[in-house]
């Protein structure tokens, strides 16, 4: 627990917790995802936000966006939902649907800003926490299986103790969102509970 935990060591990421992945009037509402999961865990994840204030530990918001020049023919051919090919459909750079959903960064929070699913591609994060001193990830956001899980995986090939939150990770397909606990307890790191890391935290002595 010390080691994926410590105070001292620590950043919470908060991967793509915006109108488009989580609103009902955002775009993958639209194309048929039942967002409900979505919206559930913003509450976990304030609390996770709360206590790491309480104890300094850097809070990383991730932002997906995409621009004309950040789609290749990969990126636009890759699978989409009911059959929705638009690669600009979902968190296009400056509109409503990138914006964050019920969460704001304050000053000294970190924003992040991806045009892949892994937070680690194509950013600064891992200079980022390098320059922290941070070794150690709580991964928190949604979908669990797409972003969350391709984060969580390349933070574990950076080096970095990774633990995934059950509770306050969300997706739209229930069997692949379980499949990602699994498959990141038998490999990658640690899966917890939101209240099981705040308490942690919570009875953490700090230096004065």
């Amino acid at each position: 627990m010390k080691q994926h935990l410590n105070p001292e060591e620590t950043a919470l990421i908060i991967v793509d917790v915006q109108n488009d992945f989580c609103h009902e009037d955002g775009a993958c509402a639209r194309m048929g995802r039942d967002v409900a999961g979505a919206q559930a865990i913003v509450p976990r994840i304030e609390a996770l936000i709360g206590e790491a204030r309480k104890q300094s530990i850097p809070i990383v918001f991730v932002q997906m966006t995409m621009e004309e020049h950040t789609v290749s023919e990969a990126w636009a051919k890759r699978p989409r939902p009911n059959g929705h090919t638009d690669p600009l459909a979902i968190c296009r750079k400056g509109s409503w649907g990138a914006e964050f959903y019920k969460l704001t960064p304050l000053p000294g929070d970190i924003i992040v800003e991806k045009h892949r699913y892994s937070a680690f591609i194509g950013t600064q994060l891992d200079m980022i926490l390098g320059n922290l001193n941070r070794k150690s990830l709580v991964i928190t956001g949604v979908a669990t299986n797409v972003c969350v899980e391709s984060t969580a995986r390349d933070g574990f090939m950076l080096d970095y103790h990774v633990t995934v939150v059950r509770d306050a990770s969300a997706g739209y397909n229930q069997a692949l969102h379980n499949a990602t606990f699994d498959n990141i307890e038998a490999c990658f790191g640690l899966t917890m509970n939101a209240t099981d890391i705040v308490k942690y935290w919570s009875s953490s002595v700090l230096p004065v």
